[in-house]
């Protein structure tokens, strides 16, 4: 297949090169497209050294995939018009993820959603991903009511700017700022924009996405926050079921779920951290334990690293779900025709 990585020089587009040749996604011709500020530059792949193209150039070439990872604003504006041309486009943005006529999709758990007909379909917010994997299988075992998170975000959540800020914090130097204030020794309780009702963006995206994917029903209230750390996020995850659960039995749910690593053995200090969960592809969910203080109520801690599960190996994962879609209605198609 054509694939063309849109935002190829950025944070997520350059792991998103990477994950596409571990996973050896069957890449006939790969297109690396970003704004015309990286003409010149190239991105490495599979060995070799790709020219970076823009836009229209890639438009042209008509991709069959594109993953995008360059902002919403870019998302809106051009998705459309790979769509136009056969291309399907899974997005990493938060442009379509809320459009009713979208798909918004974690492998795991919808993958089964994906027709030959969606043109444009959504990756969800990084912290949203972890979370619902991490969910899913209990909310089918025990129906979840109600969730209450805390993230703790890692700062390559925002971008290279902000991995260069505490960088130089660390080193002493003064540099440019991707926060408001200092994030080196420092856990900053803002991330995205403020919205009208006093929760940011992000803590939104928690609520309505987790909605959208699982169940309408489920009530999030979120808490979302900038810690100094580069391995991936971490959430504090209080979950009240409409059913009694069994300890032992959540265990062996999350165990035998697809792309969840159970890591909970505290009388050996294991518990997921962003150090473990870093360049790994599954969500790590320990410290699980009652909430005393309620009844049907569950405590439990999930960590992963937000730019492959969260962003793109996700992503990736889309695509392989579209490949085998086509590869199904080609086959079909050819039995038919004998």
């Amino acid at each position: 297949m054509k694939v063309a990585v849109v935002g190829a020089t950025g944070m997520v587009g350059g792991v998103m090169l990477k994950v596409l040749e571990e996973r050896n996604f069957p890449v006939s011709e790969l297109f690396a497209v970003a704004s015309e500020r990286a003409n010149g530059r190239t991105v490495r792949f599979k060995g070799g050294d790709v020219p970076v193209i823009g836009m229209e150039a890639a438009i042209a070439s008509r991709p069959d995939i594109a993953l995008f990872s360059a902002g919403g604003g870019v998302s809106l504006e051009q998705a459309p018009r790979f769509a136009e041309v056969g291309c399907v486009v899974i997005d990493n943005s938060s442009a379509w993820r809320m459009d009713p006529t979208k798909k918004l999709v974690v492998p795991e758990i919808n993958g089964q959603l994906i027709t030959a007909e969606d043109r444009i379909i959504a990756n969800p917010n990084c912290s949203t991903i972890q979370m619902v994997l991490a969910l899913a299988p209990l909310h089918k075992a025990y129906t979840v009511q109600r969730v209450v998170v805390s993230t703790y975000q890692s700062v390559t959540g925002t971008g290279m700017k902000a991995v260069a800020q505490m960088e130089n914090e660390r080193k002493g130097i003064a540099g440019e700022m991707a926060y408001s204030f200092r994030i080196d020794r420092n856990v900053i309780p803002h991330c995205d924009v403020f919205t009208d009702n006093g929760y940011t963006k992000e803590e939104m995206k928690l609520v309505h996405e987790t909605q959208k994917i699982l169940d309408p029903n489920i009530r999030v209230t979120a808490t979302a926050v900038r810690v100094p750390v580069t391995g991936g996020h971490s959430e504090a995850v209080n979950v009240e079921f409409a059913k009694e659960f069994d300890l032992e039995e959540v265990r062996d749910l999350l165990r035998n779920a697809p792309g969840i690593r159970l890591f909970d053995d505290t009388a050996k200090n294991e518990y997921p951290m962003p150090l473990i969960a870093n360049g790994q592809d599954e969500v790590f969910v320990g410290r699980l334990r009652r909430d005393e203080t309620q009844p049907h109520t569950l405590n439990l801690w999930v960590v992963a690293d937000n730019l492959r599960k969260g962003a793109a190996t996700n992503a990736v994962q889309i695509a392989e779900q579209v490949a085998r879609v086509h590869q199904h209605i080609h086959s079909v198609g050819n039995s038919l025709a004998h």
